[in-house]
């Protein structure tokens, strides 16, 4: 996949007066655009869901698609210690000059760890990483076996149903069609756009539910003023 996202990030940290605009796609709703000084916002620009996973994270921490390092920069100032990793070429080259001392070009599922995770953190709609839903048991599984025993996934997501709402406030969701928050989505930066590529947003309820079912237990952390929400997920006490 081009790294549209490596690529406007580059631009906008290295060129301070670049005009030009990072664009999303999604099969849900019409072309929006994602301002770039947004993906550098300092700890009192998040969200209250991204602040609280921060005050969370303890121990060893791995922040999986790091981006341009915000949440890891944070947490390095906070002389945590911690490693971000990004399927984003572009994305790693500015966290780095940024000064993030521990980083990793690399996608999720090829990341290979003999050391072990006391917190990871998937934020930024965590659980879009793993695309459909029939993939996010693998992912959380695939994320847990990177944690000590006592450790922690802080991930977050949003509950999509809103955008199927009507005058009424009910909801229309096509029963044959597959789960309503599997999206496919592009971004575009000048010339460069991605390929379609799968996003899940799931509602808490289905995260729960597939966690219990594979021997992880969830937790409601904190809820966003629009459907979003912060899980915990933990390895079940055997």
């Amino acid at each position: 996949m081009k790294d549209v996202l490596g690529t406007a990030l580059k631009a906008y940290y290295f060129d301070k007066n670049t005009k030009d605009k990072l664009f999303t796609n999604s099969s849900i709703s019409e072309q929006d655009e994602l301002p770039l000084n947004y993906l550098f916002r300092s700890f009192k620009e998040m969200p209250v869901l991204e602040q609280k996973a921060l005050a969370l994270a303890k121990g060893k921490i791995l922040d999986v698609g790091c981006g341009a390092g915000n949440h890891a920069l944070y947490l390095q100032d906070q002389k945590k210690n911690v490693k971000g990793i990004d399927i984003s070429k572009g994305a790693i080259e500015v966290a780095k000059d940024r000064g993030l001392k521990h980083t990793e070009i690399n996608n999720i599922y090829d990341f290979k760890s003999e050391e072990k995770y006391d917190t990871i953190l998937v934020l930024m709609n965590g659980t879009g990483i793993c695309g459909k839903l029939d993939k996010l048991a693998d992912f959380l599984t695939h994320l847990s076996s990177f944690l000590n025993p006592s450790g922690q996934i802080l991930i977050d997501s949003s509950d999509v149903i809103y955008m199927f709402e009507d005058e009424k406030g009910e909801h229309w969701i096509d029963a044959s069609q597959n789960y309503y928050g599997e999206v496919e989505f592009s971004m575009k930066y000048k010339q460069l756009e991605t390929e379609k590529f799968d996003w899940l947003y799931v509602d808490y309820n289905t995260l729960q539910r597939c966690a219990i079912y594979h021997q992880l237990n969830c937790e409601l952390i904190i809820e966003g003023n629009h459907y979003d929400y912060l899980a915990r997920i933990t390895k079940a006490k055997s």
